[in-house]
């Protein structure tokens, strides 16, 4: 066997020796954690207190001191998906231009004659012109008041609109300024809602864009969504504007340009004012709580030099007339003007606590948001539960490991040893990436590096049955060997490729679960990669230059299969396709007729997991949240063996409430007290709410995600093989997502997004599977030109079936254990996966070869039919 290039070997160790380090930290979770909390702390505020230093004297600080971060699901925390309404700031820009509009065309009214402003769309302004021959003339005026869009894109455009209808001046934002204006709000929205939370001094928040106007908020360590929704959820706009009087209601007739807006804390009383402030609080500087000359709560703020000439100006020139504080549309107070208020600085009095102060000026010192925002989906994981999946996780995923070095060193003996050291070599890369790149690890996240456990050792068997093959026509060991590495390395590449890519479109076009695990399969994939071509051959290197053996066997206790096999995979052709069909045919008849249990992530609606040390009686539970009339709802107890004895577990499922995107708060808690009346022992470990808006989007989503990987699983094996290939292997994906289905619909088990991730993974395996013997085949279709087609895809298939039963067993080895021991929240996941494993097995030997059989290949040669076709043109 020759022996590897000294600097190949010494960049292969050093890879993996980066790899312990950066791992190292993980090792040490709690103790690193409080390490990098004082480290911040020291940073931020330049000292650190008594108690937090042995924090910092806890790790040393030259060693890294990254780490996987925690999902809400397995820490406790609130996730919020909130849609910011880009809509109010184009409404508060055209009613914050209306004034300079109105002095403008004032100038103009020996041509235009009085102008009135009348009511419009939001963010539109209609003005009527006493005079129709002057249009021309307004719209120039107008026109002249324009701005250049301040973004690339929208370089060399205005940013408003202006044009005559019967007399009418529509004035709207150009579509430029509306697309540069929705990317400021929400970048302005980003960091507003960052600063907020900080304030409050969370660890590890995640807070990012999704989509063109969604922001994705996760925080953890937070009690409650309810609570992440008080603390952003509301703008706190402050701004002050002239009083024009009071209104007996709120929906009393006003003047276009005015609104009616309620007293703070004074019930019945009503103020009319000017809809354009005279100063808002984006001029807003500082806020601080303070009391003021009756020792009552109270906020201090102060403006910018803009907003403090502005305020004082307008002071100046209206004393002795009210004018109205308003807080997110609510007048606060509505003072006298007594004199000049000079230098941009004031107080806010009203019926404050000293929490509602302090609140306050957080709110207004972080700034306000620009625009409103709906929650379209809320999660609450507590912390009980999320505890509970991390024993749980651990728990599965050492009995898993376990289980597959065992499985391995009883299949392969010494060489089983070398595979489970690159095994963990492979699972320190994995957690050294996720370290590196701060990914979240999440229940799925957990699951995919369990599912790369198993799958990890695919490489290595595809290379040891290779090596096995080589040993068995003679060949010398260390030429067997280096055989076995060179001949296995296509199947390798192009069946963890086909993974690698349905990882990909899974991160592209999943969200949340999805994007978590396929990050962890993907990375795994990479790092088995790496492993099984690189560590394990220089393992295998390293011992045979020191022991020097003069034969070696690869074999253990255990043979799943022998060495050579002549089973006739189409003997009963026609009665394994035909079972295949059938069980197609039934699976899409129960998905029409009975229909999928979709859960909330596709239905909409919200979710409680309660526990409770008392028996659940599903009966006092469904009789006491009846009174509620919330429409359909389900109450189910879940069992499962890990649980203690006095743990009782029931899921409840409230229908999307009409009208809403996501359940109210106030619902929620309606929810929680009622229950907490029938058993106050009872606990909710968390809360789910998904509005019908995101549910809807989701479905397509799924089912994007799941055709993508479809499709691009069709065109690798297209370019990979023959059009043959990958309409066999497509047709076997499609068997076993569409028979995996069929069976959730059977026995009505939730099918979520989880379930999608679950069902992409299905393709991955499905299609390694059915990649490999193609590979095989290909190979044997040049060694074995003339033997028919149908012998050809029985020795493939038999020559690569120790290592398709190998690649199953270890899989299915890896999912018992998380189906077991990974706890009742992931068990619908896992089973899916596990079903899918074992109809993926049957579809490669049963399905994909008999569609390529059918359609046939042509094999004559390629290269003879091209010199051929050129002579044709010669003689031509």
């Amino acid at each position: 066997m020759s022996k590897t290039i000294f600097w190949k070997r010494l960049l292969i160790w050093s890879v993996c020796l980066w790899g312990l380090v950066f791992a190292l930290p993980n090792a040490f979770y709690p103790q690193v954690e409080r390490y990098n909390d004082a480290l911040a702390l020291q940073t931020e505020t330049g000292a650190l207190p008594p108690e937090k230093a042995a924090d910092l004297a806890g790790w040393q600080a030259w060693l890294p001191s990254g780490l996987v971060n925690l999902g809400l699901d397995l820490r406790g925390g609130a996730h919020l998906l909130a849609e910011i309404q880009v809509e109010d700031v184009h409404s508060a820009r055209m009613d914050a231009f209306w004034p300079q509009i109105r002095d403008t065309l004032r100038d103009q009214r020996d041509k235009v004659g009085t102008i009135r402003r009348l009511d419009a769309a939001p963010g539109e302004l209609r003005i009527a012109l006493s005079d129709p021959a002057g249009e021309q003339a307004a719209i120039a005026a107008l026109r002249a008041l324009a701005s250049p869009v301040t973004s690339l894109a929208g370089a060399g455009q205005s940013d408003i609109e202006v044009r005559a209808e019967a007399g009418v001046l529509i004035v709207t934002l150009s579509e430029a300024e509306r697309a540069a204006s929705d990317e400021r709000t929400l970048q302005q929205s980003l960091e507003i809602i960052r600063r907020r939370i900080d304030e409050v001094g969370t660890r590890e928040p995640t807070i990012q864009r999704q989509g063109q106007n969604r922001i994705l908020i996760q925080v953890p360590g937070i009690g409650s969504a309810s609570e992440l929704k008080a603390l952003i959820g509301t703008t706190a706009h402050l701004s002050f504007h002239p009083v024009i009087g009071r209104a007996a209601s709120a929906d009393a007739a006003t003047q276009p340009g005015t609104q009616i807006l309620p007293a703070m804390n004074e019930p019945d009383v009503f103020y009319i004012v000017d809809q354009s402030p005279v100063v808002s609080g984006d001029n807003l500087v500082d806020a601080q709580p303070a009391f003021d000359q009756n020792n009552r709560p109270a906020v201090n703020f102060r403006f910018d030099p803009t907003g403090a000439r502005a305020f004082g100006d307008y002071t100046a020139a209206h004393i002795g007339q009210p004018f109205a504080i308003v807080l997110d549309k609510e007048v606060i107070s509505a003072p006298v003007i007594q004199s000049h208020i000079p230098g941009g600085s004031g107080i806010i009095t009203g019926q404050f606590t000293v929490e509602d102060s302090t609140d306050l000026a957080v709110l207004l010192r972080a700034g306000a948001l620009p625009a409103g925002m709906s929650f379209l989906e809320e999660r609450t994981i507590g912390p009980e539960l999320g505890q509970d999946s991390i024993a749980a996780g651990q728990r599965a995923a050492v009995i898993g490991m376990a289980a597959v070095v065992v499985f391995m060193l009883a299949c392969y003996g010494s060489f089983g040893v070398m595979a489970v050291v690159a095994l963990g070599i492979n699972m320190t890369l994995l957690m050294a990436a996720l370290s590196l790149i701060g990914a979240t690890l999440t229940l799925p996240g957990i699951a995919g590096i369990v599912l790369t456990m198993g799958m990890a050792v695919d490489a290595n068997v595809l290379i040891f049955e290779r090596i096995r093959e080589e040993l068995r026509q003679g060949r010398p060991a260390g030429r067997a060997i280096t055989l076995g590495f060179e001949k296995a390395l296509s199947a390798i590449l192009d069946s963890n490729l086909t993974g690698l890519l349905t990882a990909l479109i899974m991160f592209a076009i999943g969200s949340g679960a999805v994007r978590g695990f396929a990050v962890t399969l993907g990375l795994g994939i990479l790092t088995s990669m790496f492993t099984a071509v690189y560590v394990t051959r220089l393992i295998i290197e390293t011992w045979m230059h020191w022991r020097k053996p003069a034969m070696i066997t690869l074999r253990g206790w255990i043979r799943l299969a022998p060495d050579t096999t002549t089973i006739d995979f189409f003997r009963a052709q026609w009665a394994t396709f035909g079972l295949s069909l059938f069980a197609v045919l039934a699976s899409l008849l129960l998905i029409a007729t009975m229909g999928l249990n979709f859960g909330i992530d596709f239905k909409g609606g919200t979710t409680f997991r309660t526990e409770s040390v008392h028996e659940i009686d599903l009966g006092a539970y469904r009789a006491a949240l009846s009174t509620l009339q919330l429409g359909d709802v389900t109450i189910s107890e879940v069992f499962d063996p890990a649980f203690r004895a006095d743990q009782h577990v029931a899921m409840i499922r409230v229908q999307a409430q009409d009208g809403i995107e996501a359940i109210s708060t106030a619902t929620i808690a309606q929810v929680q007290d009622t229950l907490r009346a029938v058993d106050p022992a009872i606990a909710f470990t968390a809360v789910d709410s998904v509005g019908p808006k995101v549910s809807a989007e989701l479905i397509w989503l799924a089912l994007a995600a799941v055709g993508a990987g479809a499709f691009g699983i069709l065109a690798y094996v297209w370019m990979r093989f023959e059009w043959q290939f990958a309409v066999g292997t497509v047709a076997a994906l499609a068997h076993d997502v569409i028979v995996t289905m069929g069976v959730f619909a059977l026995f009505q088990l939730r099918f979520d997004l989880t379930i999608v991730a679950a069902l992409l993974t299905i393709l991955g395996y499905s299609v390694n599977d059915t990649v490999v013997i193609f590979d095989r085949l290909r190979e044997n279709l040049a060694k074995y030109k003339a033997m028919p087609l149908r012998d050809l895809m029985n020795l493939s298939a038999n020559e690569t079936l120790s290592r398709t039963l190998m690649t199953a067993v270890t899989t299915l080895i890896a999912l018992a254990a998380l189906l077991i021991f990974g706890g009742d929240v992931i068990r619908g996941f896992v089973f899916a996966m596990l079903f899918g494993v074992i109809i993926g097995t049957w579809s490669t030997l049963y399905v994909a070869k008999n569609i390529v059989l059918f359609l046939g290949l042509d094999r004559s040669d390629k290269a003879k039919r091209k010199v051929q076709h050129e002579f044709a043109h010669i003689d031509a």
